[in-house]
């Protein structure tokens, strides 16, 4: 969940109150949001920098609340919008009207959009607030509702990349291009020099906040790109402005643009952007409009702030709920939540027609409206009933047989161990002999580190993995897992599936097959099913790279169908992970079993 940082004060200023720390707490819940924190900005700056209680920080002793606000309300992901919606629960504000400014089709600023844009970043939408009054703490929380909205919705800067320029220093009409990046020529943000899109991509490989967005579009012939008239570069999206039209504190006109991959959100973040910052401009809550006209002719007018109309009954409002109120009721408690609702005639049961704003993207369906309605009712408010259906819940089957196969190996002398997932991709392939053919293994497509880039595809690196961690333990070394492994599999809407393995190691001066066979005799004794038999003998030989040769089989069932494998791991195997004495590895699927 999205936490927002917010001056203390400065939130209560703009709720027009005062409140304890006890009575903001209680008036977070009842909106559905949370205190999580109270630090000041020193404590913050510690924190980031190591400091110890008493080391020298700069910053103020202003104190600062932490609030964590829910992932799909955007507008809550800054001070204005965080008091905004408060005034609005506790009944001291109406929530306000948005509109765009009347302006002549002759005199509206325009983006003209190349058709090379189409391959990369295909999208771009448009505003204007005029008359803005920026002081510190607004300018402040205006840059860090863009970071917000990066990390969130924009999924950072994939789908959505914001730009923010003083539109005093530039000149209209405006054109969103593709062009090659020696073409590409301009000043970025806090720099001095002019870069060549190209040169710049080299420049921030070492910027630890901007090199996370290079892969975006640094392997693509052309870069996205936004020029004024006179050819300035406003923005190479999605990775920086330039620095002709950055925004300042003196600032009194904004063009806001944001390019995108997904229309949809492009219009949200666009809005969200204008919504929160538009009560600023001079004329309040009012936003110049932009008209973008596409290679094809095509024109549309941005942002679109008109309120859209949804219908629900009463009883599929408050069924979900449990509680019983009157429309007027109903619509009362709507109308705490941002949402404009009122009566709509019908013949049958009451329904009511609920005008949604700009700001609220999350409302999609009548289970949002109920959602809304039981924060304004207040969760603890809602009458305790008993459910009018009892059911028991149970385990899941393979689950009590994983936990069965557990106590059976233990019982055996084995000591379990629980290793991760994700491992690394030499230790998934290349450590163990094995090939990736590029058909089974799920890849991480941007692993935090090099020990997490591949779903394991079998538990024996983990195991041998474990085992060189402990190898000063006394001999017989004597471990197991019952786990997951993950492959590809086309057939479901994941594109991978799960399956659950025993695997056991055994370690010693001697190899320990005899030891490994007779926990295999055993576990196929123990198996039940009805439909699983074993034929003697249950094993065949095999040939995987992972064993010496003539010292391994597989375990198959009557049928002939194979459940697992055993054998004496290869010491070429042993040497890459620096196990100095001879092993057994034994790994069976369990589900097949079940």
């Amino acid at each position: 969940m999205p936490t927002v940082s917010v001056g203390r004060d400065r939130l209560f200023a703009a709720l027009g109150r005062v409140y304890t720390q006890e009575e903001f707490e209680k008036l977070c819940f009842d909106f559905g949001i949370e205190l999580d924190d109270v630090t000041t900005e020193k404590a913050i700056i510690r924190k980031e920098k190591h400091l110890e209680e008493d080391g020298e920080a700069d910053g103020d002793e202003e104190v600062i609340y932490k609030i964590e606000v829910a992932a799909n309300r955007y507008d809550l992901l800054c001070l204005e919008g965080i008091a905004r919606a408060l005034r609005i629960f506790i009944g001291t504000e109406a929530t306000p009207v948005f509109k765009l400014s009347s302006i002549p089709s002759g005199s509206m600023l325009q983006m003209h959009v190349k058709k090379e844009t189409s391959q990369i970043r295909p999208y771009i939408v448009c505003a204007v607030l005029r008359g803005v009054t920026f002081d510190e703490v607004r300018y402040n929380s205006f840059i860090d509702l863009q970071d917000k909205l990066h990390q969130n919705i924009c999924r950072k800067r994939t789908l959505v990349a914001i730009g923010t320029h003083d539109l005093d220093t530039l000149q209209g009409p405006f054109s969103y291009e593709a062009l090659p990046p020696q073409e590409i020529i301009f000043v970025p943000l806090k720099q001095e020099r002019h870069f060549t899109a190209d040169k710049l991509m080299d420049f921030y490989r070492s910027d630890m906040k901007l090199k996370k967005f290079l892969h975006i579009i640094e392997n693509s012939p052309e870069f996205p790109v936004i020029y004024d008239s006179n050819r300035t570069v406003l923005s190479l999206p999605p990775i920086i402005n330039g620095a002709h039209s950055a925004i300042t504190l003196k600032t009194r006109n904004v063009f806001i643009e944001c390019t995108a991959t997904d229309l949809t959100k492009a219009n949200i973040v666009l809005n969200t952007m204008v919504a929160m910052f538009s009560e600023y401009c001079e004329n309040k809550f009012e936003v110049e409009p932009v008209e973008v006209i596409s290679y094809d002719g095509s024109k549309a007018i941005y942002p679109d702030l008109s309120c859209y109309k949804m219908e629900a009954s009463i009883s599929e409002i408050l069924g979900r709920i449990g509680i019983s109120l009157d429309e007027t009721q109903v619509i009362s408690l709507l109308n705490k939540m941002q949402l404009q609702a009122e009566p709509c005639p019908s013949k049958g049961e009451p329904r009511i027609s609920v005008s949604v704003p700009p700001t609220r993207s999350d409302v999609l369906h009548a289970c949002d409206l109920a959602e809304d309605v039981a924060i304004a009712y207040g969760y603890n408010n809602v009458p305790k009933s008993k459910p009018k259906s009892m059911t028991i819940g149970g385990r899941q089957p393979l689950n009590r047989f994983s936990d069965k196969i557990r106590a059976e190996v233990t019982r055996a002398g084995y000591m379990e161990v629980l290793t991760f997932v994700l491992t690394s991709y030499e230790e998934n392939f290349d450590m163990i002999n094995r090939k990736d053919d590029g058909n089974k293994a799920v890849i991480i497509a941007n692993p935090r580190t090099s020990e997490f880039e591949v779903v394991r595809t079998s538990l024996m690196s983990c195991l041998l993995k474990t085992l060189k961690h402990n190898i000063d333990h006394p001999r017989p070394i004597k471990i197991f897992e019952v786990g997951d492994v993950v492959a590809l599999d086309t057939s479901r809407d994941v594109g991978a599936s799960n399956n659950r393995r025993l695997a056991a190691l055994y370690c010693s001066n001697n190899s320990g097959f005899e030891e490994i066979m007779g926990l295999v005799d055993r576990i196929v004794k123990i198996v039940r099913a009805p439909h699983i038999t074993f034929s003697h003998p249950y094993y065949v030989e095999t040939s995987e790279p992972e064993f010496f040769t003539k010292r391994q089989c597989k375990i198959v069932t009557s049928d002939g169908k194979q459940v697992g494998y055993l054998g004496i791991v290869h010491a070429e195997v042993l040497r890459k992970f620096g196990i100095p004495d001879p092993c057994t590895f034994v790994e069976i699927d369990l589900e097949a079993l079940l």
